[in-house]
């Protein structure tokens, strides 16, 4: 009897009850433990399945071949043949190995470079379609020089609408309005804490706007959720088809940015308007204060007004550095742009014009005016302080105060310039500014994390969401 194993004859032998099968025990037994099942079949053995035979205990004589010298010479032989063999038949295939590992090789670091070479030219040609704009007319660039030419202006109608608007927002601010009846006190706010939670369907949670008792918040999943705020239960959800990376609510009409460098508008959960203007992704959106022009900033290094009524692109302007956030002025005849080398660049609204920029030295991340109307506010990536710029003065006396906030993904101020909220991977605060006293404090930090934030009605409650997608309501 033969091991079906080794082939040799077995010194404690066992055979299968299944197939009849003569195995050496331990051999058979190192199989079941690798494999469980018995070898050449598909069938499952267990250790009980195994008999053990009974042979008696006599020694075996040696074979007839190794009982003289040149039978041994002749095995030796034979063994040191095959084992040659093998060696060769090991050495060939290495060597085909080896082979198709270069080949293997060869392409990957083929196809690096080709993709390093197409990102270097579509880089180049972002850079260059920055720099250039359209020719007043065709005689200015007869010369062969390169063309420097001015933004895009805002058409006629729009331009006008744009000083309407200022007037009679800039004439409200002289009038030195008190606080609204019933807006949130200081005391209220240092008692806000975590009232209501919820899970949303939105994943990786980027962006959040406040409409009413509703709040759209957008992921870069590429779903956006309506939620209520009272209710504290999602009531819709959009399904985008890209990454949202920003996201604001005006009237009945949502408008999101994607990383695709797509504006899509929803009006009453219905997509009305999509608009493909960026070379990258949209990075910032705002909505003038008279409701009729939208901006969007994007990595392309450009700015873009849409007519929210006729759903037109009206103007389209370029910068020198890629634009990461924006604001518009609480009176809407200017219009700020954060960029990724560390300025905030503020241009008139009308023509798209830069009138000043101020230097925050780090990537711009969150960007919002005051309602006072002449302050705004910047956080930059990596900071732990929040900077307050005067738009009356430049250079370092622009600079009004840093506030130890610790890190700001996001900011709201109130809509009477005496709260400013920031929320970020440390938690929330608030940090008021009391006009009378010309100073601030800080009448509120929690230690609930999130990427963006919104205040509520009266400022009576502050809305956030964290990238894991959990939307917290924080109020007395």
């Amino acid at each position: 009897m033969l091991c079906a194993l080794s082939g040799e004859v077995p010194e404690e032998p066992v055979v299968s009850r299944k197939t009849g099968t003569v195995f050496e025990k331990r051999l058979i037994l190192k199989y079941i433990q690798e494999n469980g099942k018995e070898p050449g079949t598909d069938e499952e053995l267990d250790p009980e399945d195994l008999l053990d035979v009974k042979t008696s205990r006599v020694v075996r004589p040696r074979p007839p071949n190794f009982t003289s010298l040149p039978s041994l010479l002749k095995a030796f032989q034979d063994e040191w043949d095959a084992l040659v063999l093998d060696a060769y038949n090991t050495r060939e295939q290495l060597a085909r190995t080896r082979e198709e590992l270069a080949t293997a090789l060869y392409q990957h670091d083929a196809a690096v470079r080709v993709i390093a070479r197409l990102t270097k030219e579509r880089d180049e040609a972002r850079d260059a379609l920055s720099k250039v704009t359209v020719a007043p007319s065709a005689g200015a660039a007869s010369n062969g020089d390169a063309m420097a030419v001015d933004n895009e202006a805002l058409p006629d109608a729009l331009a006008e609408h744009v000083t309407e608007v200022q007037q009679q927002l800039t004439q409200r601010r002289r009038e030195k309005r008190p606080a609204p009846e019933g807006w949130a006190s200081p005391d209220e706010v240092s008692a806000f804490q975590k009232a209501s939670y919820s899970d949303l369907s939105v994943s990786q949670a980027s962006s959040l706007d406040v409409e009413s008792d509703y709040a759209a918040i957008g992921g870069l999943d590429g779903k956006v959720d309506i939620y209520a705020i009272g209710a504290n239960n999602v009531e819709r959800s959009l399904d985008i088809g890209e990454p949202v990376t920003s996201t604001v609510w005006t009237g009945s009409k949502v408008i999101l940015g994607t990383s695709k460098g797509t504006v899509k508008v929803f009006d009453n959960g219905s997509e009305t308007a999509s608009f493909q203007v960026h070379a990258g992704a949209v990075t910032g959106l705002a909505v003038h204060p008279g409701g009729r022009l939208l901006a969007s900033v994007g990595v392309d290094k450009s700015f873009v007004f849409y007519d929210l009524e006729t759903l037109q692109r009206v103007s389209h302007g370029y910068t020198d550095s890629a634009l990461t956030a924006c604001a518009f002025h609480p009176d809407g005849h200017f219009f700020a742009a954060g960029t990724q080398s560390g300025d905030i660049k503020i241009f008139q609204t009308a023509d798209g014009q830069q009138m000043v920029s101020f230097h925050l030295g780090v990537p711009v991340q969150a960007l919002v005016f005051s309602e006072n109307g002449y302050w705004f506010a910047a956080s930059g990536k990596g900071q732990q302080t929040v900077t307050i710029f005067d738009l009356r003065k430049e250079g370092a006396a622009a600079l009004v105060k840093e506030l130890e906030t610790g890190d700001a993904q996001s900011l709201a101020w109130d809509r009477t310039g005496q709260y400013l909220a920031t929320v970020g991977s440390t938690g929330v605060t608030v940090q008021l500014y009391l006009k009378k006293a010309k100073a601030w404090s800080e009448p509120l930090r929690t230690s609930v994390p999130g990427t963006a934030i919104a205040w509520g009605a009266e400022a009576k409650s502050l809305v956030t969401v964290n990238k894991e997608g959990v939307v917290s309501v924080l109020k007395a």
